[in-house]
């Protein structure tokens, strides 16, 4: 993957036009992956970068959102989510390409890559803080482990806690694997 013009490879911004960003946002996703994603490790190998840009596809709905589109109002009083204060579903709701989601989360990946999320809550949805957020969370969630294996439902189960969208998951990965062969 490159950031540069080869005609011969494709860039970032590329693939994230590909899966359905605007132009704006997949410039901007892609110069922030250009610096973090091969930081963390996800261009080591095609699996890795694969599900990685699967993943984020899915959660995000194409690099469309990146708020998620319900209000939270359904994580309100999640203790498992650090929602433990009146109107935390709302304020941490899914933001970013990973979805971050959960007052815990936000405090958590903020201190991780030094930004107080807690505090200001929007700047995850900003597509290139958002990014970094999604590769350090890959990073400390063991990911890469899994990608290496093509475990696809493990992958899920750590980003979703279950297996939401499992299916359209398994295409997004499908599609980069065929543009990565």
């Amino acid at each position: 993957m490159s950031q540069d013009n080869d005609p011969g490879r494709v860039t970032f911004t590329a693939l994230f036009r590909r899966f359905g960003a605007t132009v704006d946002r997949a410039e901007e996703l892609g110069l922030a992956a250009a610096v973090h994603v091969p930081a963390f490790g996800i261009m080591a190998n095609h699996l890795r970068f694969a599900h990685f840009i699967a993943q984020l596809a899915h959660e995000s709905d194409n690099f469309k959102a990146m708020e998620e589109y319900a209000s939270g109002a359904a994580y309100e009083g999640r203790a498992n989510l650090g929602n433990v204060q009146k109107g935390d579903g709302v304020r941490y709701k899914g933001r970013g390409p990973i979805q971050l989601t959960g007052r815990a989360n936000y405090r958590d990946y903020g201190r991780a890559i030094g930004i107080d999320f807690e505090r200001r809550p929007e700047l995850p949805a900003i597509p290139s803080i958002g990014l970094h957020v999604a590769c350090k969370y890959w990073d400390l969630k063991g990911l890469n482990g899994l990608a290496d294996r093509d475990d696809i439902q493990g992958i899920t189960r750590k980003i979703n806690g279950g297996s939401n969208g499992l299916d359209d998951r398994k295409a997004k990965l499908a599609t980069m694997k065929g543009l990565l062969a």
